[in-house]
This record gives structure tokens, C-alpha cells and sequence, in this order.
């Protein structure tokens, strides 16, 4: 059942998706101004990654200390001044690297903040829920390109479509104010566990990590470069094709709302195991694509197949990591950093190279790499079944 705090969750991580799924077109821009290569400028998703896993090394600690409420306003205080530097300071490289790794320390807080009290909150549902939220930010992840676009075509400049996020944020703020609701659940954490020693990750959780970490960079990568090659290969003005990236993020959008109700009865690993060849054959129709409107066809499907990566992903390494909710969905920001601050740069060289086009080669292999990741952790003899529906999973965990 959703409450009025499920509900500012959802929202809260929609916020940080604006600015997200804004920053690909925003960066092919900065490359503009800067002068800079497609591998420096790629530098700033590996920005976004440091600034990941410093946040994600240092939330268990404070969400338990301060509380995940706390973590969460900190959180998106960072995102809003790091918006404002973007804004208003000197577009120089050195700032602009040092915005990123701001900007995504307190997108990882709010990541996890949403993980795991969605997971607490709803129980067997909490993949359900995980999935519906990653549907409301991904819907406002696909306004994000398009008020980007637009802003360019009229000649206001990429910085318009992206203050705006500063004033969501304080509405959300104000309304949640309001309404009482500034405080999240509390972890799962007593006092009395806090003496015993903390036990190892499993194995499983492991693999699903790196599950994250190859459909993470496949996200990235598809987001950052794919409007690069629209301009290069099918003519498109800057802000035509910073607009067109929506066409993922609406796949994504259709794929989480359906993929939430789908998970509740469809086998976990099968489904994710789907969901990497949609986002394949949509890979393919992108890069054979001898038109613009074949290539917004495989981008769509390119979104369809990568709505259920992260949920899925994430949803199985909190299963498999019992009692330890706060500490995996931190260590999970490694995986995510990783996955932002080496496929981008090493696409990134590949391009000044022999061109983005045929760099993004790249992206089967990454998804080969996820589906044999997920065959493991299917067979893992030290798992519950990880391919059951969600209920029947916690059930075999409590």
C-alpha cells in the first residue's frame, strides 16, 4: 500500500533524475565550451563515480548516526548547490569536475536512502516499489533532455533547463515540511547487533554487483554518447538531439511501470535475463539505423530493456545480503561508480579514435557480461532461490 511518504520518496528520487539523465546532453555541451576531448570529457561521469563512492562509503555511517531523514534533505542540499555552481560559476574544467563529484555524492545518498526504506517500508513488495520509483524518476528523467533541448533551441543556453531543479527541490521541501513528513524509517540496526561482528557479503551479492555494474555502464553510455552520434551520424542540431535522448528515458518510463507489476509474478532472473536482449535488439536497430526516426526506434527499445537493470539488480542483492540492507545498497554505490567513471572514459577514448559510432560497439559485450552474472547467481549453492517471485523469496529468508 502506498503512503504519503512512499509517494515524496518516489518524488524525492525523481528530483535527483532530473539532474541525472540531464547531464548527458549537458556534458556533449561542456565539451563545446571547454575545448575538450570526447575522453576528457567524459571525465565527468568519472567525477559523478567518485563523488558515488565516497557517498556510498560514507552513508551507512551516517544514516545510522544521524538518521536516513537527515541523509536524505543533506542529500538533495548538495544536489541544489551543486546545480547552482553549474548555473553560476566559470565554465571552467577543474569547477566543473569538482560540481560532478558534489552532485553525485548527494544523488548516492538519495539512492540509497530511497533503496532501502522502500525495502523496509513494503516488505515482499519492496522490489515492486524499488521498480516504481525508478518509474517516476525516469519519467522525470525524460522531461530532463527535453527542457535541456529546448532551452538550447531558444537560445537561453543549456543552464536554463537546469536550474530549474533548484526550485523543485525547495518546493518539495516546503511541502514536505508541511505535511510532517521530513523523517524516514529508521534501519533495521539495534544497539545490541552493534558489538557482533559484521558478517561478509555473500558471494551471490557479489555477482549481482557486478550485474549493476554492467548494465550501469551500458545506462551511462547510451546516455551520454547517444547524442553525440545523432549529430554525427544522422545530422541533428545540438538541441534536437540533446532532446531526442528522451526517447530512452521513455522506453524506461513505459518498461518500470510495466515491469513493476511484472515482477510481482514473473521469475526474477528470467525477467532481467529478458530485459538484456530488448536492450540488445534496440542496440542494434540504434546502430544500423540509416534514418532519424529508426534511430529514436532503437533508443525507445534500448529504454524498454534498460528499465528493469537497476531494480532487478539491486532488489536481488538486498535479498541476498539479509540484515544487512543500509550496508549493501552503500556497497553497491562502488559498483555504480565504477560503472560511471570507466565505461564512459574508455568509450571516450575509443571515440576520439575511430569515431563514437563504432565505439559503442561496446555495449553487446557489457550486456553479454550481465547475462552470465546473472546465471550465476542463479546457481549459487549459498542463495535461496533467487529466481523465485519476490514473496516466495522472503519468505525463505524470514
Amino acid at each position: 500500500m502506498r503512503t504519503p511518504l512512499t509517494w515524496l520518496i518516489y518524488v524525492q528520487l525523481g528530483l535527483y533524475a532530473y539532474f541525472l539523465y540531464s547531464f548527458g546532453p549537458v556534458v556533449g555541451f561542456l565539451r563545446d565550451e571547454q575545448g575538450t576531448s570526447n575522453a576528457q570529457a567524459s571525465l565527468h561521469t568519472s567525477a559523478l563515480a567518485v563523488g558515488a563512492m565516497v557517498g556510498g562509503a560514507l552513508f551507512p555511517w551516517f544514516s545510522q548516526r544521524f538518521s536516513r531523514g537527515t541523509a536524505m534533505w543533506a542529500a538533495l542540499c548538495a544536489v541544489a548547490l551543486a546545480v547552482l555552481g553549474f548555473v553560476t560559476l566559470p565554465s571552467q574544467f577543474p569547477i566543473t569536475l569538482s560540481l560532478s563529484v558534489l552532485v553525485a555524492f548527494g544523488g548516492m545518498w538519495v539512492i540509497s536512502c530511497v533503496v532501502v526504506t522502500l525495502s523496509q517500508m513494503h516488505g515482499a513488495s519492496g522490489p515492486a516499489a524499488i521498480s516504481e520509483a525508478n518509474a517516476l524518476a525516469v519519467a522525470a528523467g525524460f522531461v530532463a533532455p527535453l527542457v535541456v533541448g529546448w532551452a538550447v533551441d531558444m537560445g537561453w543556453g543549456w543552464r536554463a533547463g537546469l536550474v530549474v531543479l533548484i526550485g523543485l527541490i525547495g518546493v518539495v521541501a516546503l511541502v514536505a515540511w508541511r505535511m510532517r513528513m521530513m523523517a524516514l524509517p529508521a534501519g533495521e540496526v539495534q544497539v545490541a547487533a552493534a558489538a557482533q561482528p559484521r558478517a561478509a557479503l555473500p558471494r551471490a551479492y557479489w555477482l549481482a554487483w557486478m550485474m549493476m555494474v554492467m548494465t550501469g555502464t551500458v545506462e551511462i553510455v547510451m546516455s551520454l554518447w547517444a547524442a553525440l552520434v545523432l549529430r554525427e551520424e544522422a545530422g541533428f542540431s545540438a538541441g534536437a538531439a540533446a532532446a531526442t535522448v528522451s526517447a530512452i528515458l521513455a522506453g524506461m518510463l513505459i518498461g518500470r511501470t510495466a515491469g513493476a507489476r511484472i515482477a510481482l509474478y514473473v521469475d526474477t532472473i528470467p525477467l532481467y535475463l529478458g530485459a538484456l536482449v530488448v536492450s540488445l535488439a534496440g542496440f542494434v536497430v540504434f546502430w544500423l539505423s540509416g534514418s532519424a526516426w529508426l534511430a529514436i526506434v532503437g533508443l525507445f527499445v534500448v529504454g524498454l530493456g534498460n528499465a528493469m537493470h537497476y531494480p532487478l539488480a539491486i532488489a536481488l542483492a538486498i535479498t541476498v545480503a539479509p540484515g544487512q540492507a543500509d550496508r549493501a545498497a552503500g556497497v553497491s554505490s562502488y559498483g555504480m561508480g565504477l560503472s560511471f567513471g570507466v565505461g564512459p572514459f574508455l568509450l571516450g577514448l575509443l571515440a576520439d579514435e575511430v569515431g563514437a559510432h563504432t565505439a559503442l560497439l561496446l555495449i553487446p559485450l557489457f550486456l553479454a557480461g550481465a547475462a552470465v552474472l546473472a546465471l550465476g547467481v542463479r546457481s549459487s549453492a549459498s542463495t535461496p532461490k533467487i529466481g523465485d517471485r519476490p514473496a516466495e523469496v522472503a519468505q525463505q529468508m524470514a
